[in-house]
């Protein structure tokens, strides 16, 4: 009668080896068990950083869809512009000693004057709102310099006139304010620029 085959393999017989001393099958079986934790260690990595990656993705996702709905009303917001320009044109054409001796002609200034205060009042809503510029310094991110004068009573390089306001939509640039600045005067202080106070995005 034969005896069965053990079912699993056996570690080669040690017998002789000096005691302590691990035998070669040991030794294998030790190196083979460190090669498999290095794998472990390097596929829960590879993990982490695909779960990190696609949450970033999610993030980007997410920014983009959000500054898809934010600025939505960009192109139209830039055209509203055009026709706010015009009504404030439309009002200097007649001043207020005109408009007080022609009741028609003031009672259509209060039209277009309640007509423009509307027409803001919905920019506003969706995030437009009007860039100071008149006595600030000049800001290229801002601003659109048309022209320099000489003036001494204010430090060089201050916005002495605009001829066009400039806006943003929420944090970023929607058009340019366009400015006369102010060459002669004294030194300006250095000081942070007013986007970097604001955080604005440039970008038209």
């Amino acid at each position: 009668m034969t005896n069965a085959e053990p079912p699993f393999e056996s570690a080669p017989n040690a017998e002789g080896a000096p005691e302590g001393v691990p035998t070669e099958w040991e030794m294998n079986a030790q190196k083979r068990i460190l090669e498999l934790q290095a794998q472990i260690e390097e596929l829960k990595k590879d993990k982490l950083l695909a779960l990190a990656e696609a949450e970033n993705a999610g993030k980007r996702a997410d920014k983009r869809i959000s500054d898809n709905a934010k600025y939505a009303v960009t192109n139209v917001a830039k055209a509203l512009l055009q026709v706010a320009d015009n009504l404030s044109r439309a009002l200097l054409a007649a001043p207020a000693e005109t408009r007080a001796a022609n009741e028609t002609l003031k009672n259509l200034a209060v039209g277009v004057e309640l007509t423009e205060k509307e027409l803001h009042t919905i920019l506003e809503n969706n995030g437009v709102r009007r860039v100071t510029s008149l006595n600030q310094p000049f800001d290229p991110n801002l601003h659109n310099a048309i022209q320099e004068v000489e003036n001494t009573t204010v430090p060089s390089g201050t916005v002495v006139q605009v001829f066009q306001d400039g806006y943003l939509i929420h944090d970023r640039l929607l058009r340019p304010a366009m400015v006369v600045v102010s060459r002669g005067g004294p030194k300006r202080e250095a000081a942070p620029a007013q986007t970097a106070q604001a955080g604005v995005d440039t970008k038209i």
